[in-house]
């Protein structure tokens, strides 16, 4: 079973005697008051709690310091805070492990001032070359003031979610399950990127795999049974929008159905492993690859002969399946595995399922009227985005479930029985084009709810620079039915369909109109998630070394090491980019 990674909290203490004595009892408290209160907030995928670590003792000196580390290491620490309310020795004190994501509380107290140990003790970390995040909050507390101001707790919480990110995926794999498709780049597995800058392995495994294991039953009989009676109970198959003379027959349908659900049983078997199949006599087979991610090529070796991979691609990556509600898989279409990546960040920083989608057009308000003869209004008044994927998407993506009466994506935790119902009845899994699609199989046909805060985002690479990541909070729409229909018309209609529209900056050069964002988009895919997430998405860029190229998030929810202001403090967005370079991937 996957051990997640633990929080290691580091209370920092003068070593002199006497001062030692009178603050060790508030270090102590604060470290714990700090333990306690990430542990009540974070939580890791499977939804338990997160566990934090406290050093046996305050630290004041390296012999100090040195067991902390130990006791870390054996604890499966991957994250660390440091917590001082006085001045310490910063050099005696501070923690050098690279790979452990490191944030600073020094505490705002004029008594013993925690500020002045923090300020030197990111000046050490600056000089060496170990980037740290600063937490400093702006009001003066009193030092018997044990409690955490919420400007403190904000940047707790952003630095923990985006740190347990990183650390999660380190040592995990992207299994690539078969090549690249129809020429698309970000099919393209660059181990280097896994490995430098995610601390991620790499597993290959041809298509063939999946057409050999359903040759030879290499799944679990009674499993499938259940999830072929749950698919045909819960997954209405929707109008076939082919020509009578295109359609597949009847009975061949049918027999498509068992394929797809057969494939996704299987592909979740590649990546997490099946004890059941040791059970079976298929030893190797059960180990799986211990993915926390997944690409499945599809397009076109597959789809011009097998049914396509949609049904597996949207269950996966849904909440639930016949098994009841889980934490969702991370699984890419057509493998590109760069927006995988993207999905893989937004999830672990959101615990929620991600909608892949195609960034297919910028709808501005001028062509709408034109077209549909109707004015847009709204939060979609100065144009709105297309984003549909090539026939799957999370059913999660419908918006069915809410938080407050307000349609959401929620955590599978904090899901309901009901609203995973009201997601399957908000779907129609519509056969595929077969002009397209030649081997057949369900596309997901659903409509996003619009009113969700949200945020879509891209990883991408660039020759002679590296990875780079882009983001664009904003909110899906929902548009008059008359009007959706005529726009959604024009493309492929059996496709599950987002409205989106970004939140604008006015003066920004990028932000202050939506084409804009569609113009400078990296790339034909992206990930969309629930929520505001870009200031973790940040948070986290920096920790690994990935640039940010734009972004429309607040300047006060913007989160990086402090080392980052030592680039420059007039262009944010140059300095994070010599800071990225100056340092390196995290995993050199």
């Amino acid at each position: 079973m996957y051990q997640y990674p633990k929080i290691g909290i580091r209370p920092i203490i003068d070593r002199r005697k006497l001062v030692k004595a009178e603050t060790r009892h508030v270090v102590l408290g604060l470290a714990n008051e700090v333990a306690s209160f990430l542990s009540a907030n974070l939580r890791y995928g499977n939804g338990k709690p997160v566990e934090c670590v406290v050093a046996d003792d305050a630290i004041s000196g390296l012999p100090e310091a040195a067991k902390a580390t130990e006791k870390f290491r054996r604890e499966g620490v991957g994250v660390v805070v440091t917590v001082a309310a006085g001045w310490c020795y910063p050099l005696e004190t501070m923690e050098m492990n690279a790979e452990w994501p490191h944030a600073v509380w020094g505490f705002n107290g004029t008594e013993r001032p925690g500020a002045v140990y923090l300020a030197a003790l990111h000046a050490a970390h600056n000089q060496k070359g170990l980037p740290a995040f600063k937490i400093y909050g702006r009001e003066v507390q009193d030092m018997d003031d044990g409690s955490i101001p919420g400007d403190v707790q904000a940047k707790l919480l952003q630095f923990g979610k985006a740190a347990l990110a990183a650390a999660t995926m380190r040592g995990r794999s992207y299994l690539s399950i078969g090549s690249v498709s129809m020429g698309i780049a970000g099919c393209i597995v660059d181990d280097s990127f896994y490995q430098r800058y995610l601390g991620m392995k790499n597993a290959y495994v041809d298509m063939t795999e999946v057409t050999r294991r359903i040759d030879k039953g290499i799944y679990d009989p009674a499993e499938y049974e259940r999830a072929l009676a749950w698919t045909k109970a819960s997954c209405p198959e929707g109008e076939d929008p082919n020509p009578e003379d295109m359609r597949i027959p009847r009975e061949q349908k049918d027999r498509n159905w068992e394929f797809v659900v057969k494939t996704a049983l299987i592909v979740r078997d590649l990546m997490v492993g099946n004890p059941k199949l040791a059970e079976m006599g298929f030893e190797e087979e059960a180990y799986g690859y211990n993915a926390i991610a997944a690409g499945f090529q599809g397009q076109r070796e597959w789809t011009d002969r097998f049914p396509s991979a949609d049904f597996l691609e949207a269950i996966l990556t849904s909440s639930f399946d016949w098994n009841g509600i889980r934490e969702p898989y991370i699984v890419a279409t057509e493998n590109d595995n760069l927006n995988g990546v993207t999905m893989l960040f937004n999830h672990l920083i959101s615990h929620t399922a991600q909608v892949f989608a195609d960034v297919r057009t910028y709808w501005s308000p001028e062509a709408v009227k034109r077209v549909t003869g109707e004015t847009l209004e709204g939060a979609a008044a100065n144009g709105i985005l297309h984003l549909i994927n090539s026939g799957p998407a999370a059913l999660d993506g419908t918006g069915e479930q809410k938080i407050d009466g307000k349609p959401a994506m929620k955590p599978h935790w904090d899901i309901a029985p009901e609203e995973v119902d009201a997601c399957l009845k908000a779907t129609s899994w519509r056969p595929t084009y077969m002009d397209q699609f030649v081997g057949g199989g369900y596309s997901t046909d659903f409509l996003t709810k619009g009113g969700m805060p949200a945020t879509m985002s891209r990883i991408n690479l660039v020759e002679g620079l590296g990875p780079v990541l882009q983001i664009a909070e904003g909110f899906t729409v929902e548009l008059p039915a008359h009007v959706h229909d005529k726009l959604d018309a024009r493309t492929t209609p059996t496709w599950p369909t987002t409205w989106f529209a970004p939140n604008l900056v006015p003066g920004d050069p990028v932000f202050s109109d939506v084409y804009d964002v569609m113009e400078q988009w990296g790339s034909n895919h992206c990930a969309i998630s629930y929520g505001h997430i870009g200031g973790e998405l940040i948070t986290l860029a920096s920790i690994l070394r990935i640039p940010v190229n734009m972004h429309n998030v607040p300047k006060e929810r913007v989160f990086r090491p402090s080392a980052w202001g030592m680039f420059g403090t007039k262009d944010p967005e140059g300095a994070d980019y010599r800071a990225c370079a100056a340092y390196g991937p995290l995993y050199k």
